[in-house]
């Protein structure tokens, strides 16, 4: 009876046994051992499973443990896990980048050659089932007292209406007193503008490009603080005077992680990248996000310099492969946007920080039709929504969003137990209180079950892990009840770079942790966490494997507004159907997971179901088909494809 996944359990003497080992030996050492033994025991027993569900840490060969920054369930089953160089700087120089593949059916793992660095990039699932990449590092951050030569922003103007002009990585920006900085990248400025006057005269109006440059020597007297205008190096006559450089500041201050403009689809058949036009701004921490028509939106971002994107926003399009300009709005980086019903953004509040701490940070109603925002009222601890969980609540079109926890701007002690939800649907929606975690929680993940509840694990109470925080807690939430039950405690802690997917099976599967200290005093370096955690919930240990149900044959491509059916072994026992769109994590953020309700018929061993004709409630792609019983037992999942 059950599922029964394995799990390795010391055998030692356990119920009376441990009684009388705790009874014979007065220390410590003995009854702490002893303790840890009933503890196993006791998490080990049928019942205790089929109330709190269990968790297994995966096998996994040293060759394919990577510090996983994002994963994503592809419609082939497996999981792509991205690390780029991983939050790891020798990594990063030296040009190791990783991504790998896993299977979780068959625990297998493949090595998948990874293009550029894809650490901090954004991500989400295109209608044709390939996964967007944009973005990721073009440098690591130098905190202050780190950095030993002076540098920034570099605005570069082309005044040529002519041509454009392409300046290589290494490039001299020549300043009045002759000092020599250098581009740390490639630069290319358009050709100018030029427009005809009412006398006859062209006005033309200089193109700029931005490029972060340093000096060309150590040492404190390449500071410059005021503005100024740079010759560029080995430019000549005409083109010398078109093409130059204006920075208002060149300083040995923090310089923040760079971005870049690299876009790649990934290929879940062919399983490689494929590169795309980039983008038009370089993007570290941006968020992706599915619009009705199967375009994506790429918003917010550091930029080639380091410096915040100020609402340079934009939108790709999977027909052209081309990106092109969305309307202008700022928001803080990783932004959590949710597509509601009608085509509107809601921001939930929840972000992954960059940017000040007094702009951007209320939580609104976008409308990209006439990019007017929203503000929304009603939100608990305002100063607390970096590294927040959100989600879209199941079902979907009860288009209800939660906010889950977070704590204050940067390196914060504070934290958050507040959950606060609001319901979209009202003529003047708020936030309201939800019941409260058991503490302040950053870091938190939040998957939505086919059951309709969301699980929530992980997370700490301090900035990454400080002062040994990990919360090794996890829980259910309910909806329509609007409470949190307890579930199994997770062996492995997750805080900051950590992530959690739902399987197609119903399980989920947790990875990532990249922790600032690893001890309580905060003296010693912490390392990555790169085991693979898998909870399997109470639903599948009440399963019976005989009787579960089983999805058959079908449609692969149901249509919108159409009856599909499928062949449903216990038909007649469906108590739910549900579609699940496949996770796409990093940073606490996933934006693209929803599970829409369908309306169901049943008859003799088979199940018709009815997807919602609204794209902006069933974003094209491809969806996890899932029914359950009257008991919350779901099937495993059947992958359906909608156009």
């Amino acid at each position: 009876m059950g599922y029964r996944p394995g799990r390795r359990l010391k055998k030692a003497a356990i119920g009376t046994g441990v009684v009388l080992l705790l009874a014979g030996l007065n220390a410590p050492a003995a009854i702490g051992f002893a303790e840890e033994q009933y503890h196993e025991y006791r998490i080990s027993r049928p019942g205790y499973q089929a109330q709190y569900g269990s968790w297994q840490v995966q096998d996994t060969p040293d060759s394919y443990r990577l510090n996983a920054i994002h994963a994503t369930l592809l419609h082939t089953g497996k999981v792509l896990l991205i690390a780029g160089s991983g939050n790891d700087e020798e990594q990063f120089d030296a040009g190791t980048f990783r991504t790998i593949l896993w299977d979780p059916q068959k625990n297998s793992y493949e090595e998948i050659p990874t293009p550029a660095d894809l650490f901090c990039a954004g991500h989400t699932q295109l209608a044709d089932g390939r996964l967007l990449v944009a973005g990721g590092t073009a440098r690591y951050e130098l905190l202050d007292g780190d950095v030993e030569r002076a540098g920034g922003r570099m605005l570069v103007k082309n005044e040529d209406p002519d041509k454009s002009v392409r300046l290589k990585k290494g490039t001299g920006f020549i300043a009045p007193s002759g000092l020599v900085y250098r581009t740390t990248a490639a630069v290319t400025v358009p050709a100018a503008e030029k427009k005809a006057a009412k006398r006859g005269k062209a006005v033309v109006t200089a193109a700029e490009a931005n490029v972060f440059v340093e000096a060309e020597e150590d040492g404190r007297g390449y500071v410059q603080d005021r503005q100024a205008q740079y010759a560029v190096e080995g430019l000549a006559g005409k083109d010398a005077d078109n093409v130059y450089g204006m920075a208002q500041k060149l300083s040995m201050d923090k310089q923040d992680f760079q971005g870049i403009k690299d876009t790649f689809e990934f290929d879940p058949v062919e399983e490689r990248y494929v590169r795309v036009d980039p983008m038009d701004k370089a993007r570290w921490y941006p968020t992706l996000v599915t619009l009705p028509d199967g375009k994506v939106l790429s918003v917010s971002g550091l930029d080639e310099s380091g410096e915040i994107l100020y609402g340079d926003n934009e939108v790709y399009d999977p027909e052209t492969k081309k990106w092109a300009e969305a309307p202008n709005r700022y928001f803080p980086t990783y932004p959590a946007l949710f597509l509601t019903e009608g085509g509107k953004l809601f921001y939930s509040g929840a972000n992954a920080g960059y940017g000040p701490a007094d702009r951007g940070r209320k939580p609104g109603i976008w409308d990209l039709k006439d990019n007017s925002f929203t503000t929304v009222p009603g939100i608990t601890d305002p100063d607390q929504l970096e590294t927040a969980g959100s989600l879209l609540l199941p079902p979907a079109q009860d288009q209800k969003v939660m906010v889950l926890g977070g704590g204050g701007v940067g390196e914060s002690a504070k934290s958050t137990p507040r959950t606060s939800i609001i319901d979209l649907t009202k003529d003047e929606p708020a936030y309201e209180d939800g019941p409260s975690l058991p503490q302040g929680t950053r870091y938190l993940n939040s998957v939505i079950m086919p059951d309709d509840t969301v699980f929530t694990s992980g997370g700490s109470e301090d900035y990454r892990g400080r002062g040994d925080s990990d919360i090794k807690k996890a829980q259910f939430y309910d909806p329509g009840t609007n409470t949190f039950t307890p579930a199994a405690d997770p062996e492995v802690g997750r805080n900051y770079h950590s992530e959690a997917v739902l399987l197609p099976d119903g399980r989920v599967a947790t990875f990532g942790s990249d922790s600032l200290f690893g001890d309580k005093a905060n003296t010693r370096p912490g390392t990555f966490e790169k085991r693979i955690e898998i909870f399997t919930p109470p639903y599948l240990h009440r399963a019976d494997d005989a009787t579960r149900l089983k999805i058959g044959a079908g449609p692969e491509r149901p249509e919108r507004g159409r009856e599909a059916t499928y062949e449903v072994e216990g038909a007649r026992r469906v108590a739910k159907a549900r579609l699940i769109r496949p996770g796409s994590v990093t940073h606490v953020t996933d934006v693209e997971q929803r599970s829409i309700q369908l309306d169901v018929e049943k008859s003799a061993g088979k199940v018709t179901v009815t997807v919602p004709e609204d794209p902006s409630l069933v974003p094209p792609g491809w969806y996890m088909l899932f029914v359950a019983d009257g008991k919350g037992v779901p099937s495993e999942a059947k992958w359906v494809h909608v156009p």
